[in-house]
């Protein structure tokens, strides 16, 4: 598997919902510009572990850290952990501790951008005002939470041109930019399903968490699906975290694979050796664990 520097990092990740345990002690890495897809049957955990990272979950236990442009990963995450604090910039280096984050702090801050299951798209908007509200934090920001943008200073005039034109590049990105003022409820719904992605793609994230993103979509919108995916990661740079049940989307465009199964890891590798594991198979049979040993013996694993 080629290597890649860290981007986030679980660490001994729990999460509990009263006797259940939907998540045990899971730990696993995000490379810098790595796609990785976390996978298994119904049920493994996986949207426990989206909703844990990006902070629609305070996890029971466990680390879960974003770290930018460290020159020593493991000092700088001793540093951030050993402060009572959210995140640490220090020397160009930051590391923001994502378990003691809010949802919209790890938007804004951390940089971490995702979609869901079922399409959020606001559908009475127009399909650019989808892209451009997207963008809300950097224009109160311009606007000066408000005063800025009622005098139409220079510097919000600035910002919404910004803002209209990164809408504008994503839009053409993925087709749609001759439907930029129709309402986003009127495109079919694979155009939603990608207009959704690139929507989270105006917030310039650094990590960007795909919940399903082909559920319900048909072999050509699936292969639309992949080829924006692989492209976000090789021209911006975006890391990409994905949670997918459509097997040729993940063996096609995913670099890194992790597998679940009632909330703990049985494999984490290339798309290849993942395959190929009998633990996968038998999860994915719903086998019993006898089974897996003796399909493991005859493999000599």
């Amino acid at each position: 598997m080629r290597t890649f520097e860290p981007l986030l990092t679980v660490e001994n990740l729990s999460m509990r919902f009263g006797g259940l345990v939907a998540v045990r002690d899971l730990s696993f890495a995000v490379g810098c510009g790595q796609i990785t897809a976390l996978i298994g049957p119904n049920g493994a955990g996986k949207t426990t572990v989206f909703n844990c990272i990006t902070g629609f979950y305070k996890p029971t236990s466990g680390r879960i850290a974003l770290i930018k442009r460290a020159d020593d990963v493991a000092a700088a995450l001793a540093e951030a952990t050993d402060r009572p604090r959210r995140y640490l910039r220090k020397g160009g280096q930051e590391v923001y501790l994502l378990e003691r984050m809010g949802d919209s702090e790890i938007t804004r801050r951390a940089k971490v951008a995702r979609t869901f299951q079922n399409i959020r798209l606001f559908q009475g908007m127009t399909v650019l005002e989808n892209l451009i509200v997207a963008q809300h934090n950097a224009l109160n920001l311009a606007s000066g939470y408000s005063l800025l943008g009622l005098i139409g200073a220079k510097s919000f005039r600035a910002a919404e041109k910004r803002a209209v034109d990164l809408a504008s590049y994503w839009l053409d990105k993925i087709g749609l930019i001759h439907r930029a003022d129709d309402p986003a409820g009127a495109l079919p719904y694979g155009d939603q399903r990608r207009l959704e992605i690139v929507r989270a793609m105006c917030t310039e994230p650094v990590l960007l968490c795909l919940d399903e993103p082909a559920a319900g979509l048909n072999p050509r919108e699936s292969a639309e699906l992949k080829a924006l995916i692989r492209s976000i990661r090789e021209e911006t740079g975006t890391s990409v975290l994905l949670i997918e049940h459509d097997m040729s989307v993940v063996m096609e465009v995913s670099d890194h694979v992790i597998v679940l199964d009632h909330g703990v890891k049985i494999s984490d590798g290339t798309p290849a050796q993942v395959r190929d594991c009998p633990k996968v198979i038998a999860a994915y049979l719903g086998v019993e664990d006898e089974e897996v040993v003796e399909a493991e013996a005859e493999l000599g694993q």
